[in-house]
């Protein structure tokens, strides 16, 4: 990575939050007087080597405009897409004639927002030289079991080599462009960056994330999210 690379963030917000069960997006649930997304833009805000903070926004949200911190001179907002990548996609465009090729670019989940600052700080470290990026990720603790149509056990998959994929994900910016507009054009939803990148017979490296970096999915993640911003007061 030469010196000049420089760091971009990318969060898709533009999901409904459907499995949560609740009036609103799962990003502006309250938890301690803040909104998920705002404890999630928190963990970044204040970092130097972050240029600027690019944020997919649904055209129909009407809490996002709300936040005190949708006024950040550090945020600009993109069209939030149907399909998560497609939201990236429209943030990474946002940022034409600003980011350079190779220029890395975080993507990071709105409803994470328990990642803490030795990640960020890993993540950086160990991708600094690596010519295409990598990801969080955590090693599969549990055994696993693959199911069949019918929800019965199939197989026992061996969990030596599987991860749980977490957010940020970061890559360089022309690469991740290129990848995604592929997708795209070939009618193909991919789950995250990572999987577009590995469309294209790019190898993300794997960085040890931290357990605590779960992402708002079910009403039950609502304790342990709580649990741990309660830590960070």
């Amino acid at each position: 990575m030469s010196d000049s690379s420089k760091y971009w963030l990318v969060i898709p917000a533009a999901g409904v939050g459907s499995r949560m069960g609740v009036d609103k997006p799962k990003q502006y649930i309250s938890i301690n007087n803040k909104t998920i997304i705002e404890h999630t833009i928190d963990c970044f805000i204040n970092r130097e080597e972050i240029e600027k903070i690019v944020i997919a926004i649904s055209k129909e949200d009407e809490f996002w405009p709300t936040l005190a911190i949708s006024n950040n001179d550090k945020i600009i907002t993109a069209p939030g897409g149907k399909e998560r990548y497609q939201s990236v996609l429209n943030c990474l465009q946002a940022l034409s004639g600003k980011a350079g090729n190779s220029d890395w670019v975080m993507v990071h989940d709105a409803a994470r927002p328990c990642l803490n600052q030795s990640a960020i700080d890993r993540l950086i470290l160990e991708l600094q030289r690596h010519e295409v990026g990598g990801i969080l990720a955590m090693p599969c603790r549990d055994t696993m079991k693959r199911a069949n149509d019918t929800g019965e056990i199939d197989k026992t998959v061996e969990r030596e080599s599987l991860w749980h994929a977490q957010t940020p994900q970061m890559f360089k910016y022309e690469k991740l462009l290129s990848a995604i507009e592929d997708a795209l054009k070939n009618k193909i939803v991919v789950t995250d960056e990572s999987m577009a990148m590995e469309r294209m017979g790019f190898k993300p490296m794997l960085v040890h994330g931290h357990q605590e970096n779960i992402k708002l999915t079910h009403k039950d993640d609502l304790k342990s999210i709580k649990a741990y911003l309660d830590r960070m007061i």
